[in-house]
């Protein structure tokens, strides 16, 4: 049975519902999803709603997490909270006949978060322990600073997961506030399935969310990357040099263009061994363990971004390679061959890729939440299996944007 979307209506509000029933295991697995709860609503407190999500995950304020999670333990559930760039997400699962026990753990969680002072204190300073440890991982710094240039001006210019100074200004008000803002009917999504009926989903829904304020539904703006070229190098104690690079991608219409981004990501860096970064980075000239460029379209953002290691010596010489393949990729596209091993590939293991419920409503909501018909993915390989390499090199022709590449490096004198 394939995801269905339906619809249950909670206070007058109508909340979708992606559901699959699925028999053949007595599991049942349920996510409520509030959109504009992750870290796009920060406004300018870094990891807030990181913080806020660290705190859903204490347990409730009457029995506090160890007992909270005791409870879990015992009926053998998995409830956690975790935030997202645009989203804030509620994740049950367990055994069937366990699922009125889950159930009615979420609602006490939604309705008594372990919001208290002392809660507040001890995930802050997992906060501050986490940044402590990124500052000596070199590929973080080398991502951070990029991100930092290629969305300059916008919500991603600093860490949504926060900054030292962020996260000490973080009061429990700011917490209470961002949760009574976007935990809220009107931001809710479901997604449920496994062994257990749509009616009893229904149900469960309208005592679990009966107790959130209607709210209202958060609008999110795209974000546009630069399309000035920049460059960074951060000096760092390394015996080697991190280099990690991004540009501008314009896609206008997702649906339309999905599949010949797919085939030209997959050729230009996604593939590993045989796609042409790696070819001309590692295998031709031994520069660098592996080197990776990913063409990345979203209904927020679209952008390429890339990234390899390689000795501090030649750091100036796999800087120059990569424009060198990006400028020889739009300008000669790809080849028959190319077009092939793509099409085997991403035909070949997308079966892979929805091989438990869990993974087939995800890429269902990702489809209902991008504006797409929930079985887009089988849809975009009929028209990868179809694809034409005229079709793709035209494309790739067009998208001259993607050579204006801004670097972030982080190495040594």
């Amino acid at each position: 049975m394939a995801a269905e979307l339906k619809n249950v209506e909670i206070k007058g509000v109508d909340i979708p519902i992606i559901y699959e029933q699925n028999i053949q295991l007595p599991l049942f697995y349920v996510q409520i999803i509030f959109k504009g709860a992750g870290g796009i609503s920060n406004k300018g407190l870094y990891g807030l709603s990181d913080l806020t999500s660290s705190i859903l995950n204490e347990g409730t304020k009457e029995l506090g997490v160890t007992k909270f999670s005791q409870k879990l333990e015992e009926k053998a559930l998995s409830l956690e909270v975790e935030s997202r760039f645009e989203t804030m997400s509620f994740t049950l699962s367990g055994m069937k006949k366990e699922s009125q026990a889950g159930f009615r753990l979420l609602k006490s969680l939604l309705q008594d978060p372990n919001f208290t002072q002392v809660t507040l204190e001890k995930v802050k300073e997992t906060a501050l322990t986490s940044l402590l440890e990124k500052e000596s991982d070199f590929d973080y710094q080398a991502n951070r600073a990029l991100n930092a240039m290629i969305f300059k001006d916008s919500l991603l210019e600093y860490p949504l997961s926060g900054t030292k100074e962020s996260i000490q200004k973080i009061t429990l008000k700011n917490i209470q506030d961002f949760y009574q803002t976007f935990i809220n009917l009107k931001s809710a999504i479901v997604i449920a399935g496994g062994d257990i009926d749509f009616l009893t989903i229904t149900q469960s829904l309208n005592d679990v969310l009966g107790g959130l304020p209607e709210g209202k539904e958060v609008q999110i703006k795209p974000i546009k990357v630069h399309r000035d070229e920049g460059y960074k190098r951060q000096v760092k104690d390394t015996k080697q040099a991190y280099i990690y690079f991004g540009a501008p991608l314009e896609v206008k219409d997702i649906q339309k263009e999905i599949a010949r981004v797919k085939v030209a990501s997959f050729v230009l860096g996604g593939s590993g061994f045989g796609s042409r970064m790696m070819e001309e980075i590692r295998v031709k000239r031994g520069l660098a363990y592996s080197a990776v460029m990913h063409l990345n379209a979203g209904q927020t953002i679209s952008y390429a971004q890339g990234y390899l290691q390689t000795s501090i010596d030649n750091e100036k010489e796999a800087k120059s390679i990569v424009r060198e393949v990006i400028k020889e990729f739009i300008q000669k596209g790809i080849t028959q061959q190319e077009l092939q091993e793509a099409k085997q590939y991403l035909l070949g293991s997308e079966p892979l890729r929805n091989e438990t419920l869990s993974q087939r409503l995800n890429a269902a909501f990702n489809n209902y939440y991008r504006g797409l018909p929930l079985d887009f993915n089988h849809k975009v390989l009929q028209e990868i299996a179809n694809l034409k390499l005229e079709d793709v090199n035209a494309y790739i022709k067009n998208h001259q944007e993607i050579s204006a590449l801004t670097f972030s490096v982080v190495s040594a004198d």
